[in-house]
């Protein structure tokens, strides 16, 4: 399974963007799926996850109320829409598809991952 990330970008504090990853399997559409970000000199953190239909999503505390995360199986494609963007968003942020078909917020949950996108957020 490969994952494709895009979307990132540089943006104004306030500001939106949303992140696509594409699947090249329709297998990923049991499986969850979620968000990670590294930001520079920093450890990677758990962005945000989502069960195999969607019907469960998780969100990091830092994120919440701002970020949303979705997925189209029909097109083995996950998002991340973010809104209300902070300069504390600035990070690679790559996408995950778990070991399981439940959300999971640890990275050893998961065994493939996108090459990542970087969001910048200037204030």
């Amino acid at each position: 399974v490969q994952l494709q990330a895009s979307g990132g970008g540089l943006v104004k504090a306030g500001g939106s963007l949303r992140l696509s990853c594409v699947a090249s399997a329709r297998t990923t559409s049991n499986n969850g799926m979620g968000w990670f970000r590294q930001a520079p000199g920093k450890e990677s953190e758990f962005v945000a996850g989502i069960s195999w239909n969607g019907g469960r999503t998780g969100l990091a505390d830092s994120v919440k109320g701002r970020f949303t995360i979705s997925r189209d199986n029909a097109k083995s494609t996950l998002y991340l829409q973010m809104n209300n963007l902070k300069p504390e968003d600035t990070a690679v942020y790559y996408c995950a598809a778990a070991r399981s078909a439940t959300v999971v917020g640890v990275p050893t949950g998961y065994n493939y991952w996108g090459q990542g996108t970087l969001v910048t957020v200037s204030s």
